[in-house]
């Protein structure tokens, strides 16, 4: 193909003054493209920016996560304790450094209202280990390590620019942290944290250890069951990941073995493992984005597809133009040097708008990925967005180029050079209804993955529950342990039910230390056994949520008792021990017998330490199974505490009101505030709408693929009509023919129908191979990927199958109501 400036110059001039004579194709085409290529550089912006970009971490292809798993006991992340700490540590020659951090909530007072943090207590080698630095002041470092330093506090970026407005003069002041039955200590803050993604994400402050006593105490440092700090490494120079993971498998298993006072059971399955610390933080938008990614492409494939046949078509109608072009001497590198011209025109115009169009898609496809990773909360718009249009646009042109067949100068080819009739051949007809078929595939792939997403939150939305959920405000109410005994921290609760109780429009009010859905970092088990409980051979004992509530709890909320009675106030710390269990717990200890009376006992060794004792408990009640873990329930082991036996520091409280909850919320506040000036009043809200913040990101999964299936099926069902409508007007005569001899309008319309029909039942079965194939390549890669049940992959068969046929219906109409007269003289 000859291919010089002049000449490409030339052939843009010839391809603007046929596209000027076809400005309707044109504008279909170049909106078609935009909308395709618009959404694949929006994705591609999106998942660049959360999962490609670099972390602002000095060398983070070195920055490791290591974590420790039981999944026998289905717990994905154990933690680990401060003894395992060191015998990694000490063991472990891949890594250099290692650094050490603990999530825990504060009750901060001091900077502005008393509010509740999201904190980490770190060691003075975190943030070198990190490669982070401050933006103002300085960060923790070894110095202040050790029982006798002074507390001190730094403030992640995103906490200090939206709660403290970015204020320079916040260093150098001193702050009260409340951790509850752990203690409260002073801090001053030092420093503010570069941008960067904190971990996990909502950590708002990260103090020294010494601001929580229980990090120092001898429970926290010698109970190697009592884990609850993560670990971050960093590579020796020239080590690799995998001989990291070697290493740490060595010394873990080496570890397990001289120290069986670590309870690595067989059953629990304790494993390590270590990933990249980018893995880490992006691991839960990895599924979504890749997902999304995949939508984007079928979408692109949709329009490239949908716009290939519209050029088909219209080469078809050009047939005599190129003819005449072809016998005047036009090779054919001339004639696809014409239309490739053309095409990079539409393509380059479709790509110009798609950018356009990708910018304010990024924005709100940010604020939906922020769900699922907080590094698309600092996305940004660079050049990257330009060459992915580009890029799209030139694959796209090349494609629309080449699929038009050319006359040659000898023959016809089936071009009609002396009639301006249109006459499509069989490798056109093939060409078209596969292009047609392409899109149905895609179209139905994404209906049904929109479908799956569909039934699933609608599935999670009427889900019941044991809660009377609109009736039911929760307020957190996190006690300032500051000074404080446990008797006086009960008195405080004690004192606020009653006063509550008093206000107009309240039934009934009552203190936990969960918010159903809310806190799910709260989910506390333990190993418990029972009377006349017998284990299995290598059986270990059961484990339960452990919750601790005051009386009245579960008629503030509207649970079942199913059997004795709620807890009272006689059930004091110098009371015998009593509990409340659900009905799983007493369906699993004492199947066919009545569990009142009977006792449960904690037999965890993390027991001894947080001050836990394995002394009988004398069950008193039986309730309905309460899953506040899980937005669809399902059977849950729980035991239930009371408040005045086993103490409530990070307390929540429930107001049951048969007026509207959110009349209550300033009264209560004010009512606390009275009692406490520095009390932390927060995040009041209904359980429904705990639960429907919960429900968001699901909402928003269907909403966005819902947007991309509706946009595709609108495209195909444009496409098939559009070929329908181009074969019955290329079919003109023979319709003609057949209505003169007799056949009936009904069977012509019958006809053109089922040929839709045909098309999309074949997209369909295409669609659905395609889908099991990649769906079963995605599997392996991964891990949390499952098939589709049937029900929305029939149902998103059978509306695209209806809306082919609707499609196909006014083509079809057309075709029975062709004039035979006309269309005899039609040649």
């Amino acid at each position: 193909m000859n291919f010089t400036p002049a000449l490409f110059l030339q052939d843009l001039k010839i391809a603007i003054r046929s596209l000027y004579r076809a400005k309707g194709l044109a504008i279909t085409v170049i909106l078609t493209l935009a909308l395709g290529i618009g959404a694949n550089a929006a994705i591609f912006t999106l998942v660049r920016g959360v999962l490609l970009r670099p972390l602002v971490n000095r060398d983070e292809d070195r920055l490791i996560y290591i974590r420790q798993s039981a999944l026998g006991i289905g717990s994905a992340n154990t933690y680990f304790s401060i003894p395992e700490l060191k015998d990694i540590e000490s063991g472990a020659r891949t890594i250099t450094e290692f650094g050490d951090f603990s999530t825990i909530s504060f009750t901060m007072v001091g900077l502005g209202e008393p509010r509740e943090v999201q904190a980490g207590v770190a060691g003075g080698t975190y943030f070198e280990v990190m490669g982070l630095h401050p933006v103002l002041g300085r960060l923790i470092g070894p110095q202040d390590d050790g029982p006798k330093a002074d507390g001190v506090v730094v403030l992640t970026y995103r906490f200090w620019t939206s709660a403290l407005h970015s204020d320079p003069n916040v260093l150098g002041k001193t702050v009260r942290l409340g951790s509850g039955v752990m203690g409260t200590r002073s801090g001053t803050i030092i420093g503010v944290l570069e941008p960067s993604i904190p971990y996990p994400a909502d950590t708002e402050i990260i103090a020294n250890v010494v601001t929580s006593p229980h990090h120092l105490s001898a429970t926290m440092q010698d109970g190697r069951v009592h884990r609850m700090t993560e670990l971050f490494g960093r590579l020796a120079p020239g080590a690799t990941l995998e001989q990291a993971r070697a290493e740490l498998r060595t010394v873990y298993n080496s570890m397990t073995v001289q120290h069986p006072d670590g309870n690595y059971s067989k059953q629990a399955d304790f494993q390590i493992s270590a990933t990249r610390l980018r893995e880490q933080i992006t691991s839960g938008a990895r599924t979504v984005l890749l997902v999304l990614l995949a939508a984007s492409g079928l979408v692109f494939v949709i329009a490239v597809s949908n716009v290939a046949n519209l050029i088909l078509a219209r080469s078809v109608r050009r047939e005599g133009e190129l003819s005449i072009r072809a016998a005047l001497g036009a090779s054919a590198s001339t004639l696809r040097r014409t239309l490739l011209a053309e095409s990079l025109l539409l393509c380059g115009a479709g790509a110009l708008l798609g950018v356009l169009i990708a910018r304010p898609m990024v924005a709100i496809l940010a604020r939906y990925a922020s769900r699922f990773s907080i590094r698309a909360l600092d996305l940004t718009v660079d050049s990257s967005m330009l060459w992915v249009g580009a890029g799209l646009a030139i694959i796209a042109a090349i494609l629309l180029a080449f699929v038009p067949r050319l006359p040659s100068a000898n023959s016809s080819q089936g071009f009609g050079l002396a009639t301006g009739s249109v006459r499509i051949t069989g490798g056109t007809n093939r060409r078209l209804r596969l292009f047609a078929m392409t899109q149905i595939a895609a179209s139905f792939l994404l209906l049904a993955g929109a479908s799956m997403l569909l039934k699933t939150l609608l599935d999670m939305q009427n889900a019941r529950t044991v809660l009377d959920a609109n009736r039911v405000l929760a307020v957190n109410v996190p006690v300032d342990s500051y000074g404080k005994k446990p008797e006086e921290v009960n008195r405080f609760y004690e004192e606020t039910i009653r006063r509550v109780s008093s206000l107009p429009g309240v039934d009934a009010v009552a203190v936990g230390d969960a918010v159903p859905w809310r806190d799910t970092q709260f989910n506390f088990q333990l190993q418990f056994s029972g009377d006349d409980h017998v284990k299995g051979p290598g059986e270990e004992d059961p484990r339960t949520q452990v919750r601790t509530v005051s009386p009245g709890f579960f008629a503030a909320l509207h649970v079942p008792i199913l059997a004795g009675r709620d807890f009272n106030d006689l059930d004091r710390q110098d009371k015998e021990p009593v509990v409340v269990i659900s009905q799983s717990v007493a369906q699993l200890m004492f199947p066919g017998r009545d569990p009142l009376n009977r006792h449960l006992w904690w037999t965890d060794p993390v027991i001894k330490f947080i001050g836990m004792e394995p002394t009988p408990r004398r069950i008193v009640g039986v309730v309905a199974d309460l899953d506040d873990t899980h937005v669809i329930p399902s059977p849950t082991l729980t035991v239930y505490d009371p408040m005045e036996q086993q103490g409530l520091f990070g307390g929540r409280l429930f107001v049951h009101t048969h007026s509207d909850p959110h009349a209550l919320v300033t009264p209560i506040v004010q009512l606390i505030r009275t009692m406490s000036a520095d009390q932390p009043v927060e995040k009041a809200a209904t359980l429904e709408e705990v639960r429907a913040e919960v429900l968001t990101p699901d909402r928003l999964n269907s909403l966005v693929f819902g947007g991309f299936a509706i946009v595709a099926l609108a495209i195909a069902i444009v496409g098939v009509a559009g070929v329908l409508a181009f074969s019955v007007s290329a079919r003109t005569r023979e319709f003609g023919i057949r209505l003169a001899i007799g056949s009936q309008p009904s069977r012509l319309l019958a006809g053109v129908i089922r040929e839709g029909a045909v098309m999309a039942a074949l997209g369909i079965v295409a669609g659905a191979v395609g889908g099991y194939i990649l769906a079963r390549l995605a599997g392996s890669y991964l891990l949390d990927m499952k098939m589709p049940s049937p029900v929305p992959v029939v149902a998103s068969a059978f509306i695209l199958l209806i809306a082919a046929i609707a499609a196909s219906a006014l083509p079809a109409a057309r075709a029975a109501r062709i004039d035979v007269i006309q269309a005899l003289r039609a040649e």
